[in-house]
């Protein structure tokens, strides 16, 4: 982007204004990188420049406000009080000048150009293969850009003007986010088969003993969403097992190390072993709530409603077909 801030300085004891060009935006993105990963070399990587091409563009900027921004150390680098202020306003900025070059880019018609969609880990593997196959026919001319970390990160960065929008389930939790809920995703209890095991019965939540709970280690929402179920049943002693992927800790169940939570969307990827058996909860069954998330001050609504129907359909026709799942 070539934009570029324009500050009015007026000086004291003189009506005379003087209009100069002070500030770029090229200089906010390498500053905003800066304070991102407070090491001038990762910055600059992050920005794909040169490291004394961004310290100059950093030293120009602190000349531009005259203030200093960071504390030069050999080792890292700290914002100061200025730095940080600077820092929050700047990151307000380009995402605003990001919204704007949206406006012009996208409004002629829906889902062309870029897109840049972040989803977490529980969701990828399995709604992605449904929705990608359809996105490309019915949108040949959309480029499409896939982020896939966890919720924290996908929502630091939608904020901040580097992604467009994030499936994630809901809620977002922040202020200037703006969420469209797509469908309810119903959690399972996977647990080690055995003979005598009915699979039409109800488990109740008190049923589950705590130290065999195994989840995904922290960080990762569906931990927080099994917590937050079981939590309020007196279940405070959960297994210390966490693991960074839903393939491991379906593989430790299907070993009888324990039970675990299990989102009803990715039965028919990781429930493919036998020793597998999965459980529906009693009533009220607990679930997710999946839903696209986007910054409020984005000019491309008419793109990311258009997403979201796109993914309700693909949903819908595939909950029509059987299920690897074997339970009632």
């Amino acid at each position: 982007m070539q934009f570029r801030l324009i500050l009015i300085r007026l000086h004291a004891g003189s009506d005379k204004i003087t209009l100069s060009i002070m500030i770029t935006l090229k200089q906010l993105r390498y500053f905003d990188a800066l304070a991102r990963h407070h090491h001038f070399g990762k910055a600059a990587r992050a920005c794909a420049v040169t490291q004394p091409a961004l310290s100059m563009q950093i030293h120009e900027l602190e000349a531009s406000l005259e203030i200093t921004l960071v504390e030069r150390r050999p080792s890292e680098v700290r914002l100061t009080r200025e730095g940080r202020e600077v820092a929050r306003r700047g990151a307000v900025i380009l995402s605003e000048a990001h919204d704007l070059m949206d406006c012009g880019r996208h409004t002629a018609s829906v889902l062309n150009g870029s897109l840049r969609l972040g989803i977490i880990p529980s969701l990828a593997p399995y709604l992605l293969p449904r929705v990608l196959p359809i996105l490309e026919r019915e949108y040949p001319d959309l480029d499409l850009r896939l982020r896939e970390t966890l919720t924290e990160t996908l929502v630091d960065e939608l904020v901040r003007g580097d992604l467009d929008v994030v499936l994630m389930a809901l809620p977002a939790g922040h202020a200037d986010v703006e969420c469209e809920p797509l469908f309810n995703d119903r959690f399972l209890l996977a647990t080690k088969s055995t003979p005598d095991l009915d699979e039409r019965c109800r488990v109740a939540p008190e049923d589950v003993a705590a130290d065999k709970l195994m989840l995904l280690e922290e960080g990762h929402c569906l931990r927080d969403q099994a917590l937050t179920y079981c939590s309020p049943l007196g279940m405070g002693h959960f297994s210390n097992f966490g693991a960074t992927s839903l393939t491991t800790v379906m593989q430790m169940v299907a070993a009888g190390y324990g039970v675990t939570l299990l989102p009803e969307i990715c039965t028919d990827v990781e429930v493919r072993d036998e020793r597998i058996a999965l459980l529906r909860f009693t009533e009220p069954q607990p679930a997710r709530t999946i839903g696209l998330a986007w910054r409020k001050t984005s000019p491309r609504k008419h793109d990311f409603e258009a997403l979201a129907h796109l993914i309700v359909e693909a949903e819908k026709h595939h909950g029509t077909r059987p299920r690897r799942q074997r339970s009632r």
